[in-house]
């Protein structure tokens, strides 16, 4: 809970920098990784990885599933383009827009990421009990919806 009037502000217990800390750790693991197993970085695995699941998205879809900003999908498409893992083609419903699939190698790919990433949330889920996974992975969706109701009116302030 936040701090009450006339207590120090105590950064290493605000949840939005504890939430980035934990976010910062698993994702450093994950991308250490695939970098070792694909040469990924963590932009191109997200990429990689949800344009697997859903076969075909346009880059802004990409970006809505993932929470990535355009820039970083931007880069990560076109590094896994011409890595030959991507294929990006022009959209038919609209002339202006762009289509991501994997390719054959892309999907030899996403197949192994899959075993190695349940493999990595086994190693993180170990660490809880299975009733704190469970409230966990609820108390994260949950704050996850909260937090969308507040998107366009946070006046730019940025918490982590």
């Amino acid at each position: 809970m936040p701090p009450a009037n006339g207590e120090a502000f105590r950064l290493e217990d605000f949840l939005p920098y504890r939430l980035s800390v934990a976010a910062n750790r698993v994702s450093r693991l994950i991308a250490r990784r695939y970098s070792e197993a694909y040469g990924l970085n963590i932009p191109e695995w997200r990429v990689l990885a949800i344009v697997g699941r859903f076969d075909t998205l346009s880059p802004s879809a990409v970006g809505e599933r993932t929470a990535m900003d355009k820039v970083k999908v931007s880069r990560a498409a076109a590094s896994l383009v011409a890595r030959g893992l991507l294929r990006q083609t022009q959209d038919p419903r609209d002339g202006r827009g762009r289509l991501l699939r994997l390719t054959r190698r892309g999907v030899a790919v996403y197949e192994g990421m899959v075993p190695l990433a349940c493999e990595l949330e086994s190693q993180l889920a170990e660490g809880l009990s299975r009733s704190e996974w469970s409230v966990l992975l609820k108390a994260l969706d949950k704050l996850s919806i909260h937090a969308k109701g507040f998107e366009g009116a946070d006046h730019g302030v940025s918490v982590d």
